[in-house]
This record gives C-alpha cells, sequence and structure tokens, in this order.
C-alpha cells in the first residue's frame, strides 16, 4: 500500500511542546511524473476505502450496533485523500500552465523558458511587459521600481523629482 504523508501528519501527534518547530528544508518540486503516479495511488486508495465503508456500515446495520467514532474516523480517513488530491491537481494545473508559455517569437525564433526577450529579434515575450535598465540593462518588469542588478531607480520617476519634469514644468516652481 502506499504512504501517504498527508494522514501520517494528521494521525501523529505533537510530539513536544516546546513553541516553535524547527524550520523545515526547501526541497525541489516533486516532477509531473511522481506527482501523477501519487495521484493514482491515493484515488486508488480512496476507492478501497469508500467500498470498505459501505460494506462496514452494511454490516453494521445487519447487527444492529453502530459505532459512530469508528464511521467518523474512516469518513475522516476519506477526506484527508481528498484533500491531498486537491493539492496535487493544483500543483499539476500549475505545471501545465507554466508549460502553456509560448515557445515561439512572433518573429518565428524559439524562445528558451524564462528569456524575457527574443534573441533573434529583440521583442519582449511572457505574459507581462518587461523594460530594461537604463543603467545595466538588465531586464526589469515594467512596474519595477529599482533595478534588482544595480540598484538603479527604473520607470518615468528616476529622471526627475515626482515626475515634474515630464509635464515641461519646473520642478522647483510652485
Amino acid at each position: 500500500m502506499a504512504r501517504f504523508s498527508l494522514l501520517n501528519r494528521i494521525r501523529r501527534q505533537p510530539e513536544s511542546d516546546s513553541g516553535e518547530a524547527p524550520p523545515r528544508p526547501l526541497r525541489r518540486a516533486p516532477s509531473p511524473g511522481a506527482l501523477r503516479r501519487e495521484r493514482r495511488a491515493i484515488l486508488k486508495a480512496r476507492e478501497e476505502q469508500i467500498r470498505d465503508l459501505g460494506g462496514l456500515t452494511l454490516e453494521m446495520y445487519r447487527r444492529s450496533s453502530f459505532r459512530d467514532d469508528l464511521l467518523i474516523d474512516k469518513c475522516r480517513e476519506i477526506v484527508a485523500l481528498e484533500e491531498r488530491l486537491h493539492e496535487l491537481d493544483s500543483m499539476l494545473d500549475a505545471v501545465a500552465s507554466a508549460r502553456r508559455a509560448p515557445a515561439t517569437c512572433e518573429c518565428g525564433a524559439p524562445v528558451p523558458w524564462g528569456s524575457h526577450f527574443c534573441a533573434n529579434c529583440g521583442r519582449p515575450t511572457g505574459p507581462e511587459p518587461v523594460v530594461s535598465c537604463a543603467n545595466c540593462g538588465h531586464p526589469l518588469p515594467a512596474d519595477a521600481k529599482f533595478c534588482a542588478s544595480c540598484g538603479q531607480a527604473a520607470g518615468p520617476d528616476a529622471s526627475g523629482e515626482h515626475g515634474a519634469a515630464d509635464n515641461g514644468a519646473d520642478p522647483w516652481e510652485r
């Protein structure tokens, strides 16, 4: 039978009463194939548990002795599996949407994932508009206030005080 980390977390009681738990180390996200395999195993286990719950309920009815605590525990296990299924579905949706990014530019040149500009024609690529830093040329999102590479102020405010230079007025006059 497959291991379900979510079920183990639910069943496990806190080991210590200390105020803070040690920080969890960051791990790389599992591959989509591993996510799909875990999803299939959870679906199979969920089907078996639903079938067993139906059989258990039928036996309790035949014997006229219902144990609510047992039924509630079995239902909680099924709900925990369904919550994990929803988590896996959202992770798989995120992977699928990331892969739907345009693979070619308007000019027809291939665009590597994560690049901000087309290497062939120089057009910005991706969902958000991109500009480059006037100081170092590093690509920036259009709404960036500072360059992440050199720290130079970016955007229309960078040239003058409060944007007064844009309208042609003297910034020192009131």
